[in-house]
């Protein structure tokens, strides 16, 4: 990421097309290799935009597929179908991302608690461990806001393993952090390096595949190679997915959030006026905050120009009367801010994808080409 990302759609498709034009080629040979931080990326690095959806699933998949073909885009299109399969996921799964918070909650309680704990915790947090990597890393993230995809999952391996440090205090530094820090994608990934999203397989960071994909930056010398994964007392319930409502024909309010941002693509004959609802990871840094009011004036101000309606501050009677529209917003600080009598209208690739992610990923990965088809993605 550069020092200062603009996140606004026309930046997301601009790199959309940098990406699919100088990088993609090399990206299924180079997507785990983390460079360094002055380095070019080795990913798409899409992710702030996709969290916001200031671009959306499916208009990505298709660029892909149409500069890359089918074969040649197939790992790329994965790895944005296990974006979707996170949210899926977790709404059907909504007590997983409760209990994080809680978890979290209570170990910022720990933390008071006890030195020894609170201890570990700044030294980690800080990068004052010992291990040359995690602790550049916990730098770079607090310095950045950005860490590379396969970065993240040695940083949660070390902090749960090696460190013996709560898994959701990592969640919740990561949330508070990272740009493009997402409910269902943080704090599953997390909860899959732990051994927790399916059960007894765990990720374990080794030395010599830190050595191997940091291109020999890296030596780290401590490392726990062989550990147990971590239990929990209780299996996460499965619930039905929640039903969509139906936008109503004629003229409505709009109610925008961090979670969708593509208004281009709205299913809505007409809107009155539009206004934004602005909810941050609780703790979040200075600079992710920053990056979300610039997403949702950019959101806002592209909804005025599609519908010829004005921006509105969200207080009581912005609506005038008209009933209130939004996008879906999936678990997370968005939906828990929503008002309760919004009409909440989901995607059809959010409709198609999220039924098939109640379980492993394989389900969803196998379902890519219906999903596809169903969605007009050529």
């Amino acid at each position: 990421m550069t020092e200062r990302t603009s996140l606004t759609r026309k930046a997301g498709l601009e790199r959309l097309a940098a990406f699919l034009r100088e990088d993609a080629a090399d990206y299924v040979a180079m997507r785990n290799t983390d460079r360094g931080p002055d380095a070019r990326p080795t990913t798409s690095t899409l992710s702030p935009f996709l969290r916001r959806r200031l671009l959306d699933e499916r208009e990505v998949v298709a660029a892909a597929r149409a500069k890359l073909g089918e074969r040649g885009a197939e790992k790329f299109v994965s790895e944005v179908f296990w974006r979707t399969y996170f949210k899926g996921y977790l709404e059907t799964h909504p007590g997983i991302w409760s209990d994080c918070l809680a978890l979290a909650r209570a170990g910022h309680d720990r933390l008071y608690a006890e030195p020894g704990l609170r201890r570990a915790y700044a030294a980690a947090t800080d990068g004052r461990t010992g291990i040359n990597c995690f602790d550049a890393w916990a730098r770079e993230l607090v310095e950045t806001n950005w860490l590379h995809n396969h970065t993240r999952m040695w940083f949660a391996s070390i902090w749960i393993f090696t460190l013996r440090l709560p898994w959701a205090l990592g969640a919740d530094f990561f949330m508070r952090h990272l740009l493009d820090g997402d409910p269902a994608s943080n704090t599953l990934s997390w909860r899959w390096v732990a051994g927790l999203h399916t059960r007894g397989k765990h990720y374990v960071a080794r030395a010599e595949n830190i050595r191997r994909y940091t291109d020999g930056r890296f030596d780290p010398k401590g490392l726990d190679e062989n550990p147990a994964s971590l239990e929990e007392d209780r299996t996460p319930a499965e619930v039905p997915l929640p039903a969509a409502d139906k936008a109503p024909g004629g003229e409505v309010a709009l109610l925008l959030h961090l979670d969708d941002l593509t208004v281009e693509t709205l299913p809505l004959d007409g809107v009155g006026r539009v206004a934004g609802l602005l909810v941050h990871a609780e703790g979040a840094a200075d600079r992710v905050k920053a990056a979300d009011r610039e997403a949702l004036d950019d959101g806002l101000k592209r909804a005025a120009a599609r519908f010829g309606c004005p921006v509105v501050a969200l207080e009581d009677g912005w609506a005038a009367d008209l009933p209130v529209v939004t996008p879906w917003a999936p678990g997370g600080p968005s939906a828990a801010a929503l008002p309760s009598d919004c009409l909440r209208v989901r995607r059809p690739w959010d409709e198609v994808a999220w039924p098939r992610a109640t379980r492993g990923y394989s389900r969803l990965r196998s379902a890519i080409p219906d999903v596809l088809d169903t969605c007009g993605v050529p």
